[in-house]
């Protein structure tokens, strides 16, 4: 069973969503000095721009991030490595993987608040997805 198919079971799906807000709520609540302040101002914009935006995004990404951490996710399985242990030493390629997905919505936004935002904070967010890779490894293996 491929992965996408794994963590968007419509019978799971609402959960592990659920779970990546958790994730995401953490990571940015985390961030610290002059960097932490934009990502905690930034997110604040986004979430306060539409009730359920962000969970929105996230349930509708959640099949396309699943695709590009796919490969990563094989080859673990291939080697018998558990996922946790396994994805957040490839935190670089996982982050690139993710950010190519989030910078092409970003480019075909329509949304001049949304787009704005992310582009102003497209500099630092390789530093940031990487970060997040442990608590994402730790999601997807308990949904896996």
């Amino acid at each position: 069973m491929s992965l996408r198919e794994l963590l968007t079971d419509p019978a799971k799906k609402e959960g592990i969503v659920q779970d990546c807000l958790e994730v995401l709520d953490a990571e940015v609540a985390d961030k610290k000095g002059l960097a932490g302040v934009a990502v905690k101002a930034g997110f604040k914009v986004v979430k306060s721009f539409k009730p359920g935006f962000v969970k929105n995004v996230v349930s509708d990404l959640l099949p396309q991030f699943a695709d590009a951490i796919e490969p990563i996710y094989e080859e673990a399985k291939s080697k018998g490595e558990p996922i946790a242990r396994y994805l957040p030493d490839r935190s670089h390629r996982v982050a690139e993987a993710l950010l190519a997905i989030t910078d092409r919505k970003a480019a075909r936004s329509q949304n001049r608040v949304i787009k704005g935002t992310y582009d102003k904070l497209r500099g630092s967010a390789q530093k940031h997805v990487e970060a997040a890779v442990p608590r994402l490894a730790g999601l997807i293996e308990r949904h896996t």
